[in-house]
């Protein structure tokens, strides 16, 4: 049984089904399909990301604190409740850790099955790398330096600048000036003979540690969205007997036998019943779901750590503050809780954007009508023109802590109807700068009820820990987008910087980056060590098992997905591999 269907929850009831287990599938939300046109097309077109987030349908908007009460006010935080979990929602990019990631919690758990070359493995049963053709025909004949899977069951896409966009002369100046930016230094030559080398490909096992200007992989089949919900209704499809999923199905707490082992999930059946859902409010029809093998919990960073608490496994004296009696003491369910730092960079361009031209970003607008018929155009992009791996002054080792993301939008982060306001006047232009490597473990997820419809009490604790180191890095990031801006300020490429504003300098633009800091790449909070074993046991509870963002001691690459995906398959591999044993 697994709770979850998302990038790690999806994956994991796959797996196992292929392998002939029978597997039921418990899913907060709706199929993004069984909508209205506006539903399927903010899940389907990879341009629409932002209002997928945002569609009353399957959106879940929790509120978290990035700084404690009384000082630090509620920030919105996009969920999705949907089959295909957040993969119903994201901006569907794919970058693979570096293998210092997996080095360091192979190192932790003494499980050589974590280690970079375990995962490398797994990688390969997950990518399907469908924007490398020159390699994947060498790949076919034994060659294959780059590391990309090549017939995994996730298809892996680029959405070229050149072909997406008809700002064919804007872009090359955009990648210019980042190549140019990127290749200062004493390796110069070396950083551009990687892109010259790679094209730009960020998960080119041969770009290891390398700073460089690289485009965004997608996760799309024919630029459309593609993720965990497609998996599950491939083996579904060909499976009918072994998976079932059930939808509109709310988890409210682990059930356990006489003995305390787990052997079930209670549930509420029923539509829009989560309390962080923008729908209106309905009870639910209560229920009950039994496991013959094992419980799996696969519901996110916030979502696991809840559930747990809600079934008796967590600290004591907090679960008795909500009348629940204590299974399991473990005090470090809901703790550990990580993100990474991002802010943006906000232009007005001087001219609009030509790719943009009739866009409203709707279904049936002339760009959607071009995606629909011949999948071409701006909307088969995330919205990403370019990227730049970099490394700030505070990396944590060789790899590079630092992602810039050239956005043709406004993007100022997450807030209620933020999706509305990232096209006006279609001139906008973003670098979002995302801070890799961060040190902060200071998060917690609280119950603020024994509801389980009532999300929980999160706080980030933003900049508690290694906060100066993380800060600083955060800050350099946003001057080298300022940097590869300068040129095109100067040429009147770009017409003005709006925000943070170019008054902004020294310690009032620490400050600014300090307040205005997000993330989106919640983890941690159910880790492995204090609350899991290797596997993704939890400690004392027989038969119940943790496979999500939670697991993770220590926050992974530069964007979640992929991490999730590729542990999620070490963690079913584990499962099989169990249950032969026994």
């Amino acid at each position: 049984m697994v709770v979850g269907s998302g990038a790690a929850g999806g994956t994991v009831a796959a797996r196992l089904a292929e392998a002939g287990m029978r597997v039921l599938v418990i899913e907060a939300g709706p199929d993004p399909f069984a909508g209205d046109e506006r539903a399927q097309a903010d899940y389907a077109v990879p341009a629409f990301h932002p209002f997928a987030s945002e569609n009353p349908e399957f959106a879940w908007d929790y509120r978290v604190r990035h700084f404690a009460a009384p000082a630090g006010d509620l920030v919105s935080y996009p969920r999705a409740g949907a089959l295909g979990g957040c993969t119903a929602h994201n901006a569907m990019i794919f970058l693979v850790p570096p293998d210092s990631d997996w080095a360091h919690l192979a190192t932790l758990t003494g499980d050589p099955g974590w280690s970079p070359e375990a995962m490398r493995r797994h990688r390969k049963v997950v990518e399907d790398c469908r924007h490398r053709p020159f390699w994947r025909l060498l790949a076919r004949l034994g060659i294959d330096p780059t590391g990309h899977g090549w017939d995994g069951w996730l298809p892996v896409e680029k959405a070229a600048p050149m072909r997406a966009f008809r700002d064919a002369a804007l872009i090359r100046s955009l990648l210019l000036a980042t190549l140019v930016d990127v290749a200062r230094g004493r390796n110069w030559l070396s950083r551009i003979g990687v892109f010259l080398r790679d094209w730009g490909d960020p998960n080119d096992d041969r770009r290891q540690d390398r700073e460089q200007v690289c485009y965004t992989p997608l996760t799309t089949r024919g630029h459309a969205r593609s993720g965990a919900r497609e998996r599950l209704e491939a083996v579904r499809e060909a499976h009918p007997d072994r998976i079932t999923i059930l939808t509109d199905c709310l988890a409210t707490r682990v059930l356990f036998d006489r003995s305390g082992v787990a052997n079930g999930v209670a549930w509420l059946k029923g539509r829009h019943l989560h309390h962080a859902s923008p729908k209106p409010r309905a009870e639910g029809e209560e229920g009950a779901s039994f496991a013959r093998r094992e419980v799996i919990l696969a519901g996110g960073a916030f979502a696991t750590p809840q559930l747990l608490m809600l079934s008796g496994i967590g600290d004591a004296s907090h679960l008795a503050k909500h009348g629940i009696a204590c299974r399991k003491h473990l005090p470090q369910v809901g703790c550990n809780l990580q993100d990474r730092y991002e802010i943006g960079l906000v232009h007005r361009m001087a001219k609009p954007w030509r790719s943009l031209q009739g866009a409203t970003f709707a279904p049936g607008d002339p760009l959607h009508r071009m995606w629909r018929k011949r999948r071409r155009g701006m909307y088969i992009s995330n919205g990403a023109a370019l990227a730049a791996l970099r490394r700030s002054s505070t990396a944590r080792d060789h790899a590079p802590d630092l992602f810039l993301m050239g956005l043709m939008a406004r993007f100022k982060g997450y807030y209620p109807g933020y999706s509305a306001e990232l096209w006006p006047g279609l001139d906008g232009f973003s670098w979002t700068v995302l801070k890799g490597q961060t040190g902060n473990r200071a998060g917690t997820v609280r119950l603020a009820s024994a509801d389980p419809r009532d999300p929980p009490r999160i706080d980030f604790a933003h900049f508690a820990q290694n906060g100066e180191a993380d800060l600083t890095g955060l800050v350099e990031g946003l001057e080298m987008a300022r940097a590869l801006a300068r040129p095109l300020i100067a040429r009147g490429v770009i017409a003005e910087e709006e925000l943070p504003g170019p008054h902004l300098t020294g310690a009032p633009l620490r400050d600014w980056v300090r307040a205005n800091a997000w993330g989106h790449h919640a983890c941690g909070s159910a880790a492995i060590g204090p609350v899991l074993d290797p596997s993704g046991r939890v400690h004392g509870i027989e038969r119940l098992r943790v496979v999500d963002a939670s697991i993770f001691p220590r926050i992974p690459g530069l964007f979640i997905a992929a991490p999730i995906y590729l542990a999620a398959e070490k963690l079913a591999a584990d499962i099989l591999r169990l249950n032969r044993e026994s």
